[in-house]
């Protein structure tokens, strides 16, 4: 496929955080850009704002006459979470149309430019934002490809003006093997997406071919601890070839000290909270030194780094009232979470709203989620959001919550969260979880900032 003959893309499941960086990516270079979803979100709204054209019927009738016949200007993108019998798919099809993945497309992007990949069952879509920033802000530049909305920019895609090119690289149905970075980064590899991989050592066996399509001369850059050998190992904690030192708060804020082979960065200035970000930051810093950005350049850069939408995102925060917002849907991501929640805040009581993703996730780790959500004072526990998959028996919201020993626990619906956050106003309340959790963002917000 040569991209510089597209000229009208098409995109199957565009307000993916994934997919609608492709049609961001596609409309910047002038093409004309249409897609499909079966859900209006605020992501989708922005991007018809951006004149990019979509429906949210998935029925052939809606499709541009541009797009049906198969040409060597047509682009026809899908994302695997797409249901089988999609009509809009099944038509493209018949058509003679190439599909193709959003990983097939990004790796052709990438192809020809010296590519960062971020990789990791989490941690990926903040360390690749921070990444991104660092290059960005201290004038190397870069293009990105994130997974998430970066605070700093506004948007999920970033464009440079060099050869440089930052990428989430997602594991999901083996997506990132379709890229051959020139530094890989590996932020963990926990037991995850066990309904495509069926087990741990399926997800450790594709980790391991990312790492094997680092090009020759390239550089891998693992987490300390994990199965995987690299040029460059990090930690947050421990001693490793690049670690943080010296972690500590003052006055609500995170900073901590650098060091590696090349020598110490001191008093860095984390502009997000998290212990977990701390470690996040070193291996940003390890990628920005290889590159030979400077020292006081990476310090100024990860001080004025606002973090990643719904990735520890304060949305109330005033005398009176603390309110965060996180993405954390594992239950290693959530122990991460709750952990820097309880070092910003040992004195307050710590009010939880959680929204389990998938059936199979909470089949699968169970018994990590009761041991971790028991770290809330008080746990408001949401029905699970089924995302892409049917029901399972037996296997639901009442049955997690019967392994959790908090204290005071239940299960709510969005109305009774929001009946809970007016009737106590709450001074320390975070809501979790990759569903649509974040529907009730807005209505907190509302709630919380006068209350």
């Amino acid at each position: 496929m040569n991209l510089d003959a597209i000229k009208q893309v098409y995109l199957i499941g565009i307000g993916g955080i994934g997919m609608s960086g492709l049609a961001r990516y596609f409309k910047h270079l002038g093409c004309e850009v249409n897609g499909y979803d079966r859900t209006e979100t605020e992501l989708t709204k922005t991007l018809v704002k951006e004149g990019i054209a979509i429906s949210y019927q998935d029925d052939i009738n809606t499709i541009d006459a541009i797009f049906h016949i198969p040409t060597a200007e047509t682009l026809v993108i899908f994302t695997p979470a797409i249901p089988k019998d999609s009509k809009i798919k099944a038509f493209f099809e018949s058509l003679g149309h190439i599909l193709y993945k959003r990983s097939q497309v990004l790796g052709i992007i990438s192809a020809s430019r010296f590519t960062v990949a971020v990789a990791g069952t989490h941690g990926k879509t903040t360390t690749s934002t921070m990444v991104a920033h660092v290059l960005k802000d201290s004038g190397y530049d870069c293009s990105a490809f994130l997974g998430g909305i970066s605070s700093n920019y506004g948007t999920n895609v970033l464009y440079g003006n060099n050869n440089t090119v930052v990428v989430e690289a997602d594991e999901f149905d083996r997506s990132f093997l379709t890229l051959h970075p020139n530094i890989a980064i590996v932020t963990s590899s926990d037991a995850d997406h066990l309904d495509i991989y069926g087990d741990r050592s399926h997800l450790l066996e594709s980790f391991q071919l990312f790492l094997d399509k680092v090009v020759e001369g390239g550089t891998r850059i693992i987490k300390k601890g994990l199965e995987f050998e690299g040029q460059i190992s990090y930690s947050g904690h421990e001693v490793a070839d690049a670690y943080a030192s010296n972690v500590h708060v003052r006055d609500g804020e995170f900073f901590f000290d650098y060091q590696d082979t090349n020598g110490r960065i001191d008093d860095i200035h984390l502009g997000i909270p998290g212990i977990h970000n701390v470690e996040n930051a070193v291996a940003a810093i390890a990628v920005a030194r290889l590159l030979g950005v400077a020292d006081e350049a990476i310090k100024k850069a990860l001080t004025t780094f606002k973090g990643v939408k719904r990735r520890f995102e304060y949305i109330v925060r005033r005398p009176g009232a603390v309110y965060i917002d996180d993405y954390a849907h594992h239950p290693e991501e959530l122990r991460a979470f709750l952990t820097s929640m309880r070092k910003l805040y040992p004195t307050k009581t710590l009010n939880v709203v959680f929204q389990p993703h998938l059936f199979t996730r909470t089949r699968d780790f169970v018994d990590g989620f009761a041991e971790v959500l028991s770290m809330a004072d008080n746990l408001l526990l949401m029905e699970i959001y089924p995302a892409r998959e049917l029901p399972i028996e037996g296997i639901n919201s009442n049955w997690l919550l019967n392994k959790i020993t908090a204290e005071k626990k239940r299960i709510v619906t969005p109305e009774e969260v929001l009946e809970f956050a007016r009737n106590e106003k709450p001074e320390l309340i975070v809501t979790v979880g990759a569903g649509d959790i974040d529907k009730l963002v807005k209505p907190l917000q509302t709630i919380l900032a006068h209350a």
